[in-house]
């Protein structure tokens, strides 16, 4: 048998008029011989078998069988056509059907030959020359085989280069059988992956007078024709993994991450449920993540160190209690109070206000990075619970804000709102910045811009007081120190606020003195209520209501220095009220003594 490897070969048999019943049964014989000799198959040699006459008949294609029994029986059922000789048409139906991979034939990168054996006893009725020509460039071997009365010239021109060893003629029907043996030799060779140092790194595939090389499955051959490489399936991004693709010889396989499973599609991952084991001791929930679980307390309670149970939280700082003054927790709940010589107000959280004296009070938030923009709005509900405390007016308290990053911007200045409820909806609406912290430029902003009368502030004739409330998260990207100082000197009162990771030094060189009533700080954003208190102790400004220099009696300082002055008035009294009896006395003592001077001259 040939074992030179896979073709596709098809047979374009002559079965016109000229050819006689019992030669055309020679024919039979001849391919059926060549048949029975080749290792056919679907992954072997294929054959297929055309006849033509005036038209051209297909009797099976390349396709439709893989056994030799199947095709001999096709063979045997074979009518001759038995009109005219249409050599040229038959070629053109080869190249253009026979040979399609749609009738059977392996594409052409695989590198199968592709061989059509013509057998034929006469002189072509049409022109072969051009359609032989095209089917050559086209990839097809053709081989000519002339029986008896065929034409050389014809049989030259259809066949392949070269002509010695494509080219054959036989004197008879009865010489083709013996012809067979001769030319299955000629078709098959030399298995020149024995005979030769083919260099294949997989496999040797033989073909007539030639060979190539072909890689196992999962690998492809790489550009110089010998050697192999594997077939990465992942790198065409089509797996469909959802978390890890893995690539083995040709083909694949999903993998999942640590603390997850592979679903059944063989493709998405689940999370592990580590809740699901039972074994967590969690108090109230558990919640599963990658690589383990957590513990989580419901609403109202805080995780214990030990990471499972849970306690009754401090409501203060876990909700918005919306106390005006201070919240004090209780278990499980929590109560508004008011400072002392005010009263809480039917509301539960409002306290009655005394007249606090009016104050210019420029407000510097940090809106840096590092501040994140869900705790950016914790700063803004600070901001407004202070705005609270203040009664707001065009002539009483004036409240300014600006935000600072890597640069400086003006929310609203001085004199933008005349109203707490303005005010807070203003606050609200400001954008978060973001990007690096300028404390230093925010502070000569502040000086330069912020407190002067064009933004709203009050003339210093008028003696109202001039608070700035620097509020930061972070370390400054820039000197703070010469705009600190000059902010003081200048007048205004500061207020340094600090959170998370706000630097002490920084926040002290902002505060007036003395420092310790003028600098706050809190761990983290959502524990902040303790320094709106902190603000409203010290913010007592020592000035009244403009230029009149009229004291609230409510004001803190007022009642300390009505105190003084009715002490010292006592005291004043007191004095008088003794020397007055001193001088009393001494006018008694000299009654008496002239009344004795009196009585001893009588």
């Amino acid at each position: 048998k040939c074992r030179t490897g896979p073709l596709d070969i098809v047979f374009v048999i002559d079965s016109s008029r000229s050819v006689r019943p019992f030669e055309f049964e020679t024919m039979r014989r001849f391919m059926m011989d060549i048949i029975g000799n080749l290792d056919v198959g679907p992954n072997a040699t294929r054959v297929g078998v055309i006849q033509y006459s005036s038209q051209v008949q297909n009797i099976f294609s390349l396709k439709t069988f893989f056994t030799r029994a199947d095709m001999e029986r096709a063979i045997n059922s074979i009518i001759p056509l038995a009109q005219g000789t249409m050599t040229g048409l038959a070629i053109q139906y080869a190249m253009n059907v026979a040979f399609t991979t749609q009738e059977g034939a392996r594409p052409l990168h695989k590198r199968i030959p592709r061989i059509a054996i013509i057998v034929t006893d006469g002189r072509p009725q049409d022109r072969v020359t051009e359609v032989a020509t095209q089917a050559r460039n086209a990839g097809i071997e053709i081989y000519a085989v002339g029986i008896q009365r065929a034409d050389m010239n014809s049989l030259r021109a259809m066949a392949s280069l070269p002509l010695e060893e494509h080219v054959f003629l036989v004197e008879s029907f009865e010489l083709i059988q013996q012809f067979a043996k001769q030319f299955q030799d000629k078709l098959c060779g030399v298995d020149m992956c024995v005979e030769r140092e083919h260099g294949c790194q997989h496999n040797c595939i033989s073909t007539p007078g030639s060979f190539y090389c072909e890689c196992n499955p999962g690998y492809r051959l790489n550009v110089d024709g010998k050697t192999c490489s594997p077939i990465d399936a992942c790198a065409d991004g089509r797996h469909g993994c959802q978390h890890h693709c893995v690539s083995v010889r040709g083909s694949f396989s999903c993998r999942c991450r640590p603390g997850y499973y592979l679903s059944q599609n063989k493709r998405s991952c689940t999370m592990i449920d580590y809740c699901s084991f039972g074994n967590h001791s969690c108090q109230h929930e558990c919640v599963s993540i990658p690589n383990g679980h957590y513990c989580r307390c419901r609403s109202g309670f805080t995780l214990q160190p030990d990471s499972k149970s849970c306690r009754a939280t401090d409501l203060c700082n876990g909700v918005d209690h919306g106390c005006e003054f201070k919240c004090v927790s209780t278990e499980g709940s929590y109560h508004c109070v008011c400072p002392e010589g005010q009263q809480l107000q039917a509301d539960g959280k409002t306290c009655s206000k005394c007249g606090a004296g009016h104050v210019d009070l420029v407000m510097v938030i940090d809106g840096s990075k590092s501040v994140r923009p869900q705790n950016f709005e914790l700063v803004k509900q600070f901001v407004n619970r202070i705005v609270d405390l203040l009664e707001v007016s065009p002539h009483g308290t004036r409240v300014g804000l600006v935000q600072y990053s890597s640069r400086v911007r003006t929310e609203f200045p001085l004199n933008k709102y005349h109203s707490a409820d303005e005010i807070k909806k203003a606050v609200m609406d400001v954008e978060y910045m973001e990007k690096g912290t300028m404390t230093g430029l925010a502070l000569k902003h502040m000086v330069e811009h912020s407190f002067s009368e064009l933004e709203g502030a009050r003339p210093l004739s008028h003696n109202i007081p001039r608070i700035g409330l620097v509020f930061t998260d972070g370390r400054s990207q820039d000197d703070i120190s010469e705009w600190a100082r000059r902010a003081k000197e200048s007048g205004i009162v500061m207020f340094a606020v600090g959170v998370g990771k706000a630097v002490e030094e920084e926040l002290r060189a902002i505060a007036s003195e003395p420092v310790e009533q003028h600098f706050s700080y809190s761990a983290d954003f959502t524990t902040m209520t303790h320094l709106v208190e902190n603000f409203s102790l010290n913010i007592c400004p020592e000035e009244g209501k403009g230029e009149t220099e009229i004291r609230s009696p409510c004001e803190c300082e007022a009642l300390v220095q009505f105190q003084t002055n009715t002490v010292a008035i006592l005291q004043s009294l007191t004095e008088k009220n003794i020397l007055w009896a001193r001088s009393l006395a001494q006018m008694t003592a000299r009654l008496e003594d002239l009344e004795k001077q009196i009585a001893n001259k009588k």
